[in-house]
């Protein structure tokens, strides 16, 4: 049991540390904020490294922020470094490239010698692991208000330096009013989910819609790096088969889901390695991976990164699961999307992607105007499917006339 160690106490412990120490925190919506508040007062400088960061971080000289997946409260940052990766391999980051210094994590109470990270598990374990091989620490905030999920979740409290107790709620994302768009693609790419087939979807208002259009199915799985709300109205519906786990690495949604995930079963909480490992994914039949972009081009390639040359998120596991989903027997690799950008106006459909690519080699791209078959499909019947059916009908023209003279003979 580690002993419950005071907040000055743990401050004088982390000022003893010397240099500028990579600090690896949760992320999502298990950030342990007070524990992290008094890691900030306690060093003068570290490198924080934490993925999908959300609400506020520290915002100081001496705070340099690292990622391969930028959240809100990183994007736009002058001290952020960005480290290219796809989720599966950020495991191998912070053991080769990255090793951390110290990581902090948020957890359960202590039950039976052990506590469970709940709702955030992802590159935890990994972490962990490579700061317990240089002699790191690691640091838990116990809170009450923590799911105790099973599977990778559950560590031994002999593994934590120091701990102290801090309740209080998990925050929930803000909730989202889905759109008419949103449901049009959701009753699209529903239409290619066949029964029984395993699911993975990511995070935004597409991949909700979605869920809320398969909740007549029935003998449905969940494998994904991530679950959300939809998921559970996915089983108060029927829809999941009662004998298969849903399987993640993270989750988020409200308190709802929370108490949900609480000591159930048939939730089950994995690393990202396993998760996220193409090669296990492409075990699960009729695996069908459903993610959104920022813009697809005629050469069917989904950016889901950039924007105006900015980094936005990150490849994610996107690229995981689109390899892993077209391996799968009866698999498919989704990409949904709105036809157009309604703040920026512009069509989300461009002729040819002016940087780095998330991901390409789709099954469907499918927007609110319709769906473009990809995979077995030349590239010319690509790029005309493209146009006719997932571009808005104001970008038609003009995305023929640059798809000609990018060498499509786009009719």
């Amino acid at each position: 049991m580690p002993r419950i160690t005071s907040e000055s106490r743990l401050s004088a412990v982390l000022a003893g540390l010397p240099g500028c120490p990579r600090v690896v925190a949760g992320g999502n919506f298990a950030t342990p904020r007070r524990a992290l508040e008094i890691l900030d007062a306690a060093l003068a400088e570290y490198r924080l490294f934490m993925l999908n960061a959300q609400g506020e971080l520290p915002d100081r000289p001496g705070v340099v922020l690292e990622t391969p997946f930028v959240g809100p409260a990183m994007r736009g940052h002058g001290n952020l470094r960005y480290f290219p990766s796809r989720l599966s391999l950020v495991p191998l980051l912070l053991k080769d490239a990255l090793p951390p210094d110290v990581v902090v994590v948020q957890t359960s109470r202590p039950v039976d010698g052990t506590v469970s990270l709940g709702i955030e598990v992802n590159i935890l374990p990994a972490a962990i692991e490579a700061v317990r091989a240089r002699g790191g620490l690691v640091i838990a905030q116990f809170n009450r208000h923590m799911p105790y999920t099973y599977g990778d979740a559950v560590m031994a409290v002999e593994d934590i330096d120091h701990a102290i107790e801090h309740d209080e709620p998990l925050p929930v994302p803000a909730p989202r009013e889905p759109t008419a768009v949103s449901h049009e693609i959701g009753r699209r790419v529903a239409d290619l989910v066949p029964e029984q087939a395993t699911l993975q979807l990511g995070i935004g208002g597409v991949p909700d819609a979605v869920l809320a259009s398969l909740q007549d199915r029935r003998g449905l799985a969940v494998w994904s790096e991530m679950f959300s709300d939809g998921v559970l109205g996915l089983e108060k519906a029927g829809a999941l088969a009662p004998d298969v786990p849903v399987t993640a690495s993270f989750a988020f949604g409200g308190q709802e889901l929370y108490d949900w995930a609480d000591r159930n079963e048939r939730v089950r909480m994995l690393r990202t390695e396993k998760t996220n490992d193409p090669g296990l994914i492409a075990r699960r039949p009729r695996l069908v991976s459903v993610n959104s972009a920022l813009q697809v081009d005629l050469f069917a390639q989904a950016n889901a990164s950039r924007v105006r040359g900015g980094i936005y998120s990150g490849f994610g596991g996107q690229t995981d699961f689109v390899v892993g989903a077209l391996h799968s027997p009866g698999g498919r690799a989704i990409i949904a999307l709105p036809s157009w950008h309604p703040r920026a106006d512009v069509s989300t459909v461009i002729p040819r992607l002016a940087g780095p690519v998330t991901s390409f080699q789709h099954s469907f791209i499918v927007s609110e105007q319709g769906t473009a078959a990809i995979w077995g499909r030349d590239a010319a019947d690509q790029a005309q499917q493209i146009v006719d059916g997932v571009a808005h009908p104001d970008a038609r023209d003009e995305l023929r006339e640059q798809g000609r003279l990018l060498g499509f003979p786009l009719r």
